[in-house]
């Protein structure tokens, strides 16, 4: 290991890379310093498109919240492949922040939510049965440009309408599916995985409430602050990540991290909602030792 990579005292240098509107990383993955401090790990906020940033400097590069790169997909994903130690690897990158990956996954056989896919030029007429619906891009992270509809309310259907035309009209693919309402009730499972020796261990798993409660009006979709609580994942949602992992184009074994976020679907079984491969929040903090656990995958990355 070269000179730069390693910091004073011998202790190998690591990036946990961020965005420039959070220089200080979030508050949750601030929870990995010190346990990688402990295992003689030197720690650094670094934002990915600070030009100034040694990134051959770093004995591994960790990407945890850039999150702004949505509306710069292709010079963020061009910027990955510059990066010469990269977790998880550009290629895995390039494939997760585009939301079509699921049509890959649902043709290998896993669970997922039904979808309607449309591109800039494809027709397409509203749903006539109603219900509610989801618009939102392929490309997009959270809630930013996705809009929640009741399609027997002329208004919401006009909105929805609008909507679909909107980011048809900037290029941009679009997603139509169904709104499950178990939601609301039983809420998202979002399960946990970091590398281990045989590839990745589940780690901890949570709930996350419901976000979307309406309309995307062209400038901030409505909707509510996360709300985030401890889970036991029941069987049959170990099982489905376990399908998803093992469907992923590189498998189990190449990524540090991976987050699958489960919703129950009309008969109860598990569906995917989607793989997060790129920036997840990991939620460290709702679970005991679960920042030990990713600093212990990354220890043993750098060996």
């Amino acid at each position: 290991m070269s000179d730069n990579i390693r910091a004073t005292r011998g202790e190998p240098r690591v990036a946990l890379i961020t965005c420039a509107e959070m220089p200080g990383l979030d508050p949750d993955d601030r929870l990995l310093l010190p346990p990688l401090a402990q295992r003689g790990i030197r720690a650094e906020a670094a934002i990915w498109d600070d030009p100034d940033v040694d990134w051959a400097g770093y004995a591994l590069a960790v990407l945890r919240s850039p999150w702004d790169y949505p509306t710069r997909r292709a010079e963020f994903v061009a910027w990955t492949r510059t990066v010469p130690r990269l977790a998880n690897p550009a290629d895995l990158v390039r494939w997760n922040t585009d939301k079509r990956y699921l049509r890959e996954l649902a043709s290998a056989g896993v669970p997922t939510v039904p979808t309607t896919w449309l591109g800039p030029d494809d027709d397409w007429t509203l749903p006539a049965e109603p219900g509610e619906y989801v618009v939102k891009p392929v490309v997009g992270a959270g809630s930013l440009d996705a809009g929640r509809y009741d399609l027997a309310d002329a208004a919401q259907r006009e909105l929805a309408g609008t909507h679909v035309k909107r980011l048809r009209a900037a290029g941009r693919w679009v997603m139509v599916q169904p709104y499950l309402s178990a939601v609301d009730t039983a809420g998202e499972t979002g399960l946990l995985f970091f590398a281990g020796p045989d590839g990745l261990r589940f780690s901890h798993a949570v709930r996350k409430g419901p976000m979307l409660v309406g309309p995307d009006y062209g400038v901030d979709g409505l909707f509510r602050p996360e709300q985030i609580t401890p889970r036991t994942p029941a069987a049959a949602e170990l099982a489905v990540a376990e399908r998803v992992l093992a469907a992923l184009p590189s498998g189990p074994d190449r990524p540090l991290y991976a987050r699958v976020d489960l919703i129950p679907g009309p008969d109860g079984a598990p569906v995917l909602v989607e793989v997060e491969l790129t920036e997840p929040s990991l939620f460290l903090g709702h679970a005991p030792d679960a920042a030990d656990r990713l600093a212990d995958a990354i220890a043993a990355r750098l060996d």
